[in-house]
């Protein structure tokens, strides 16, 4: 009897295409494939990681539409699936799909991807010329750490076109989806929770992601991503 987690052949293209669709994040760990019809193994590194795939550096990937089992490991911990290729080139590497995931091996990619996620949010944020600090009035949807759902109103204390930071009342953790709305434009939109920070007054410092970038859902004009105080646009502090 197949394994109902397996894709079957007939949804190899919309499962190669969600894979692109999905966020992907560079990500440095060993792995180790093995073909299953051959039992052929490939030594190689991850290049970039989702939660439908991966990317494996090596000059000798396996053919398009092979099955692999693959182990991914970084650190103590080691991850393993069942995977297609999905991409194949003889100069850079393969793409592989996850196939079949059991539940205690997607709480370790789940893992990995929310300190990807984080690593990527803190590098974005350090780019000043990219974010404003702004009090915009939103509203929060989720469930918190009991999975309980909630609906909390709160403020921006910055945004950028990729996310924001918000104060929050409600414990939300690392990696889980949120839905803002502004309250101003009353658009809403999808984000993972991507950062944990500090507490002030029994509030705390949230960092979300947009799952894709949304510059117009702030409602407001964030300065091109190549500003600086040398930029064309700027005014010199002896200006008026």
């Amino acid at each position: 009897m197949p394994n109902k987690t397996e894709q079957s052949p007939k949804s190899a293209a919309p499962a190669a295409k969600d894979r692109r669709a999905d966020p992907r994040y560079k990500f440095m760990a060993a792995a180790v494939a093995v073909e299953k019809k051959s039992g052929t193994q490939i030594d190689a590194r991850v290049g970039d990681l989702s939660r439908e795939g991966c990317f494996l550096e090596t000059n000798i990937p396996f053919p398009l539409g092979a099955i692999v089992s693959i182990r991914i490991t970084k650190g103590a911990k080691s991850f393993l699936a069942v995977a297609r290729i999905v991409s194949s080139s003889a100069a850079k590497g393969m793409g592989l799909f996850f196939t079949t995931v059991d539940p205690p091996q997607r709480e370790i990619l789940t893992e990995w991807l929310a300190a990807s996620l984080e690593t990527s949010w803190l590098a974005s944020t350090r780019r000043q010329s990219q974010r404003i600090l702004i009090r915009i009035p939103i509203r929060v949807m989720g469930q918190n750490q009991r999975g309980t759902p909630f609906e909390e109103e709160a403020f921006t204390q910055a945004a950028s076109s990729h996310g924001a930071l918000l104060l929050l009342s409600t414990s939300v953790s690392r990696g889980q989806h949120i839905t803002l709305s502004n309250q101003r434009t009353k658009e809403s939109l999808e984000c993972v929770v991507a950062h944990i920070g500090e507490t002030h007054d029994n509030l705390v410092q949230v960092g979300v992601a947009f799952l894709l970038p949304n510059p117009g859902f702030w409602g407001v004009t964030f300065p091109p991503e190549d500003w600086s105080v040398r930029h064309p646009d700027a005014k010199s502090s002896g200006r008026s």
